[in-house]
């Protein structure tokens, strides 16, 4: 089979093509390397297993024409590009919109012309500012105000959703939307303001945590191996098309308790520093309080449950950090 990946160069992208060439398919990728970089893909051209059946592209998916092409080529496509990070989205907020709203249309229109399956990766961010967990594929929906840019990703990820589904109900394309809470692992950096590598990254240089707030904010994450799995089953399921599924882990923790989680994993001298939000973001920031996902419909529809720990999950990071 010939997989399409957006974003193949990107943190889950890279994940998501090494495992369909491990199953033996070929994968064509289409990166700007905004936020990816060829490092994550150099191991596999270079290994004489997989180097024959993947096909880079280094190209925008605002650029029509090779979309077209690479879309005509694949059996199914994988839509991960998009802008991503607290910290890029409020420093390249036009940007953001434009790749996550226009990119996202063009991989649509090119989906329904050839009639190829498609999965769309969207965020927790779409729920907003709830507080009650977990959070349920159909709950309703809680933005800030449009002068907090905070939102302006929340809000073009789920204009994302309602175009997929338009084109789910008005053309027969099959599409499936993938909401991911905090994806982490292997290949993930830093650079956007990521928690998890930030922490790590902090702590293996004896440097201060820096928690933002209070860090009685709460999260849960989710390995990326885990991750890949289920973004594969929703793929493989006959039963998923036109439907919404949460994708994240179910072990809550505070940001304060996952910075001092990661101290004592490292061995690390540091220490935890508070940073007002005014301080650490721009003005128009605005944080979500607490972000844990019902996984039963995904569960009933793939008997999809995430396999690794957190500690587990902390370990990998760091191990792969320290090489």
């Amino acid at each position: 089979m010939r997989i399409l990946i957006t974003g193949g160069a990107g943190f889950i992208g890279s994940h998501l093509a090494e495992a369909y060439l491990e199953q033996g398919d070929e994968v064509y990728v289409i990166d700007d390397l905004s936020t990816g970089s060829m490092d994550n893909l150099k191991t596999f051209q270079k290994d004489a297993r997989f180097r024959d059946r993947i096909f880079v592209h280094i190209d925008t998916i605002l650029n029509q024409e090779t979309l077209l092409e690479l879309t005509g080529i694949c059996d199914v496509v994988f839509h991960l590009a998009a802008a991503v990070g607290v910290r890029y989205i409020l420093q390249k907020p036009l940007e953001s919109i434009r790749i996550n709203i226009r990119g996202t249309e063009n991989v649509l229109e090119l989906a329904a012309k050839f009639k190829k399956k498609v999965l769309i990766t969207s965020s927790s961010e779409v729920y907003g500012k709830h507080l009650h967990a977990p959070l349920v594929e159909t709950d309703n929906i809680v933005y800030g105000p449009s002068s907090k840019f905070r939102w302006s990703y929340a809000a073009s990820k789920l204009m994302d959703e309602f175009t997929a589904l338009a084109y789910y109900r008005t053309k027969g394309l099959p599409v499936i939307v993938a909401r991911l809470f905090n994806t982490v692992g292997p290949r993930q950096t830093d650079a956007y303001g990521m928690v998890i590598p930030t922490f790590v990254g902090q702590a293996l240089r004896n440097e201060s945590l820096t928690v933002f707030g209070d860090g009685r904010q709460t999260r849960t994450f989710t390995y990326v191996k885990d991750v890949v799995r289920a973004l594969m089953g929703l793929m493989k399921s006959e039963d998923t098309a036109g439907e919404v599924f949460n994708i994240g882990g179910t072990e809550e923790i505070t940001i304060l308790k996952l910075a001092e989680k990661i101290i004592d994993k490292t061995g690390s001298l540091s220490r935890i520093e508070f940073i007002p939000y005014e301080k650490a973001f721009e003005k128009d920031f605005e944080d979500m309080q607490r972000r844990v996902p019902s996984i039963d419909k995904i569960k009933s529809a793939i008997g999809f449950e995430p396999e690794t720990k957190l500690d587990t999950i902390l370990e990998h990071v760091i191990q792969y950090m320290l090489n």
